[in-house]
């Protein structure tokens, strides 16, 4: 049961990480917001913990650590937009903290619960850093 429970605040570790960054999204308008992340980021730290302890020996849990940051990478490619007419690229910090809460839950689920949050923090220091620095 202990080891039920310590799972289960990972994925609430995640959880909660994920929800800060993507209020942080949400509140600047962005497509991928506060669902989107915590989706994303307990998704990760479940299929981490599931690979870690569901599977036993049958699995090598950096396999699925791989196949996460690759499936994140085409769910992030689809919040790019480029518009060629206008010359512009649209999304790509979206994308990049997509991949990023994603790794996020990796750290969550495999137990790194000070570097997940610490990772969360510097995510969001830079999401709240001013827009253009000049």
């Amino acid at each position: 049961m202990a080891i039920e429970l310590e799972m289960i605040l990972r994925l609430l570790l995640a959880a909660a990480l994920g929800a800060i960054i993507g209020y942080q999204r949400e509140r600047a308008g962005k497509a991928a917001g506060l669902r989107t992340h915590v989706l994303i980021c307990v998704g990760a730290a479940l299929f981490t913990v599931a690979s870690l302890y569901g599977f036993g020996a049958a699995t090598d849990p950096a396999r699925i650590a791989a196949g996460v940051v690759v499936g994140i990478g085409f769910l992030g490619g689809g919040v790019i937009i480029r518009r060629v007419e206008e010359g512009i690229v649209a999304g790509l910090t979206t994308a990049a903290t997509i991949w990023a809460v994603a790794g996020i839950g990796l750290a969550a689920g495999a137990g790194l619960y000070l570097v997940s949050a610490v990772t969360a923090a510097i995510i969001l220091i830079v999401l709240l850093l001013p827009h253009p620095i000049r």
